[in-house]
C-alpha cells in the first residue's frame, strides 16, 4: 500500500459520489484520515461507510459548505476527531446552466455561494488552523476547463471556476510564509454518476476529446492527490488542467 498521506488530515467536501468520492477514497487507502462531507446524509454515510470497510479512517460530516458556521464547524470536528488538518480539498460545487440574457439573480447566486465563497472561506478557516498547527499543509481548489475557455450556457459557472483559479494564484503571497501550497485542479469532461445520466455523454465527448475519450473520476483523483502530495511541495498558485486536450482545440458538443 501507498502511504504517502499517513499522518495526514484531509477535509473533502462534495464527496458523496464522482470525483470527490474518488479522493477520498484514494487519500484514505493511502493512509489520510478523511473528513468526508456531502449536502446529502444518505450519501455521505454510505460513502464512509465504503472507506472505512476498505480499512480507511473517513468521518461522514453532512452539510452546506457555502455556510460559514458549518464550514468553521467542519475544522473544528476534523481537529477534534484526528488532531489536525493538514489537506483540504474544496471539490464541492454546483453547475447552473442557463442563457446569459434571460440568467435570474437567485441562480447566480446560488452557484457564486458554493462555489466561490464557500471554498474561499474553506481556505481560509482551514489556513488558520494550519497556522496554529504551524506545520503548514496543502489546499487543492476544484476549477473546471470552463474557467478557461468559452463554453455556451455555462457563464456564470465558468466565471466562478475562473475565480477559483485566481484564488489559488492569488494566494500564493499569503500562505507560502505558513508553508501552505495552494492549487487548482480543472477537469474537463468526465464520467461521473451524473454526467452519465446522457446516455450519449461518453460517445459526444470521445469524439470531442483528443485524447479519445473523457477522463475518468480516477484521472481527475490523481491530480489532486498529486497536488495534496509532498511530491508537488514545490509548486503552488498553478492550476493543472486534466482534460485529455480538449482545451487545446475546445470543440463545442452544441
Amino acid at each position: 500500500m501507498d502511504n504517502r498521506f499517513t499522518n495526514q488530515t484531509a477535509i473533502i467536501t462534495g464527496a458523496g459520489q464522482g470525483i470527490g468520492f474518488e479522493i477520498a477514497r484514494q487519500m484514505a487507502m493511502q493512509g489520510a484520515a478523511v473528513l468526508l462531507n456531502d449536502i446529502d446524509a444518505a450519501l455521505a454515510d454510505r460513502a464512509a461507510s465504503v472507506i472505512n470497510a476498505l480499512g480507511g479512517k473517513c468521518h461522514p460530516m453532512a452539510g452546506d459548505v457555502s455556510d460559514i458556521d458549518f464550514i468553521q464547524k467542519m475544522v473544528d470536528t476534523a481537529v477534534l476527531k484526528f488532531g489536525f488538518v493538514t489537506i483540504i480539498v474544496a471539490n464541492a460545487g454546483i453547475t447552473e446552466y442557463g442563457d446569459f440574457l434571460e440568467f435570474k439573480p437567485e441562480a447566480l447566486q446560488r452557484v457564486v455561494n458554493l462555489n466561490l465563497f464557500g471554498s474561499f472561506f474553506l481556505a481560509q478557516k482551514a489556513a488558520l488552523q494550519m497556522k496554529k498547527q504551524g506545520s503548514g499543509g496543502s489546499i487543492v481548489l476544484m476549477s473546471s476547463v470552463t474557467g478557461l475557455q468559452a463554453h455556451n450556457h455555462l457563464v456564470p459557472y465558468g466565471i466562478t471556476k475562473a475565480g477559483l483559479q485566481m484564488l489559488a494564484r492569488g494566494l500564493v503571497l499569503e500562505l507560502s510564509p505558513l508553508k501552505i501550497s495552494i492549487n487548482a485542479v480543472a477537469p474537463g469532461a468526465t464520467m461521473t454518476e451524473r454526467t452519465l445520466e446522457d446516455k450519449d455523454y461518453e460517445k459526444t465527448w470521445s469524439h470531442l476529446t483528443p485524447m479519445g475519450r473523457p477522463a475518468t473520476v480516477e484521472d481527475v483523483a490523481n491530480a489532486v492527490l498529486f497536488l495534496a502530495s509532498p511530491e508537488s511541495r514545490h509548486i503552488t498558485g498553478q492550476t493543472l488542467v486534466v482534460d485529455g486536450g480538449w482545451t487545446a482545440t475546445s470543440p463545442s458538443p452544441y
